[in-house]
């Protein structure tokens, strides 16, 4: 049963009468993300509609001591809405206002329960996108919360490089703004790096300035497959080393290559395979395809598939962002786990290659894919999350790859967040420099109000 002060109770349906709720079936799908994470429930659910209900939730709830939880869409994959000390997970799906577009500027604002396919669905007339993809359709606040990338990472950046600034709500309730519209400043410390991959133990991300760019003239998708990763990951590693500005490029090995196949109704040929996107002017596509099908032929690649219109290159990428699903859908009731580990791209082909030797014995399901544009790969593992067995095997697994990426200067995660599932690996990775991230977790939020439990140790 929830476990709230009754005073706390009463004020939040004060505030927000039939948008508080302690109904079970709500406290369920707030206590969980997508993967295979316990779920640990919350003890109501609050569904804030402006950022100054969002901040009186908050100076209601630290007033008493409860621990508030930020919550977009859900799509998390590393634990990080697990309420591990209970409380009030903030629901911020309507807040869902495009607050402001400048076409001249390139910018634009919005609430952070705006969806990236809502954003650019409502940009496209303008002939502007947003260019974060990490695949499923996240929420912009959700999306800066965990410093999330994607698909268009090796050539549009990161959420850290796309965010201008951000309307942040601390956990006494007040609220501050930071950054600006500006494309540079020198003015003090720069808050919105601190918040942008803070996952909400900081404050609650309520508004977010971004980048925009214009939709390029021309966009031009193809499908390479090899007879090994090697040969793939080789032609990969020269692609970027050469600076030919694709837009996007994939790695799916010939496992997850089966998976989709099945999953979305595909023919694709059983083979490793990459997945290249060319964006610019028409002269400048046809000359990175043509580098880049010289690159792909001496690493043995063949049977170019291209994929020009608008509907093929949605399906091509339809299926690979439901590859985290295509994989979880070989087994029955089973749930993924993605790992996601980030290396220097020199290091890429042997950190995959050590990879495909742990998963040769695996006894579930498992398929690599990555960005590998930018040194980040993932395994999708499809398991059963009451099997302590099971998950003990996957969990060694994670371990080695998480253990042999930091050895050759990699990052136990790339883009998916710390959470609760990669805590353990945080000082291994930073040392000290974690004593530094706790002091000011302390500074900011001494009563641990914050989304109590992610990032860093106990």
């Amino acid at each position: 049963m929830p476990d709230l002060p009754a005073p706390l109770i009463q004020s939040l349906q004060d505030l927000l009468g039939e948008r508080l709720s302690t109904s079970l079936a709500l406290r369920e799908q707030h206590g969980r993300g997508e993967a295979h994470h316990a779920a640990t429930l919350p003890d109501a659910v609050a569904f804030a509609e402006t950022t100054a209900e969002v901040s009186e939730i908050v100076r209601l709830c630290a007033a008493e001591g409860v621990a508030v939880i930020a919550f977009g869409a859900g799509t998390s994959l590393e634990g990080h809405l697990t309420a591990v000390n209970g409380g009030v997970s903030i629901d911020l799906s309507r807040m869902s206002k495009i607050a402001r577009i400048s076409s001249d500027d390139l910018d634009c604002t919005v609430e952070a329960g705006v969806t990236r396919e809502q954003l650019n669905t409502y940009l496209r007339d303008m002939g502007l996108f947003f260019p974060i993809d990490p695949g499923a359709n996240a929420s912009i606040g959700g999306m800066a919360a965990t410093r999330a990338s994607g698909t268009n990472a090796v050539r549009y950046g990161t959420m850290r490089e796309n965010v201008l600034g951000l309307t942040v709500v601390l956990p006494t309730g007040q609220i501050i703004r930071t950054g600006g519209r500006a494309r540079k400043s020198s003015a003090g410390y720069d808050l919105t790096r601190l918040f942008v991959g803070s996952e909400g133990t900081l404050g609650i991300i309520t508004e977010i300035t971004l980048r925009l760019y214009g939709i390029p003239e021309t966009i031009s998708a193809a499908l390479c497959s090899f007879e090994s990763v090697e040969q793939a990951v080789a032609a990969a590693i020269q692609v970027v080393q050469l600076g030919i500005p694709v837009a996007r490029m994939e790695l799916m090995d010939r496992g997850l290559i089966r998976a989709v196949n099945a999953y979305s109704g595909l023919t694709l040929k059983i083979e490793d395979t990459l997945a290249f996107e060319f964006h610019g002017s028409p002269a400048g596509v046809q000359e990175q395809v043509d580098m880049v099908s010289a690159i792909v032929e001496d690493h043995g690649g063949k049977d170019f598939e291209w994929a020009n219109a608008p509907e093929e290159r949605n399906r091509l990428w339809k299926a690979r962002h439901n590859a985290f699903y295509a994989v979880v859908s070989q087994r029955p009731n089973a749930k993924g786990w993605s790992s996601d580990v980030c290396v220097p791209v020199s290091q890429l082909s042997n950190c995959i290659l050590k990879t495909r030797e742990l998963l040769k014995d695996c006894s579930v399901p498992a398929a690599i894919l990555g960005h590998v544009g930018d040194g980040n790969y993932h395994v999708v593992f499809a398991v059963d999350p009451g099997n302590a067995e099971e998950l003990g095997e996957v969990a060694a697994i994670n371990k080695k790859m998480v253990q042999y990426a930091l050895s050759v200067g990699g990052t136990s995660t790339g883009e998916h967040g710390v959470g609760t599932g990669k805590i353990a690996y945080l000082r291994e990775e930073h040392g000290d420099a974690v004593d530094l991230m706790a002091l000011i977790k302390h500074a900011v939020d001494p009563a641990g109000i914050m989304n109590p439990g992610k990032i860093l140790p106990k």
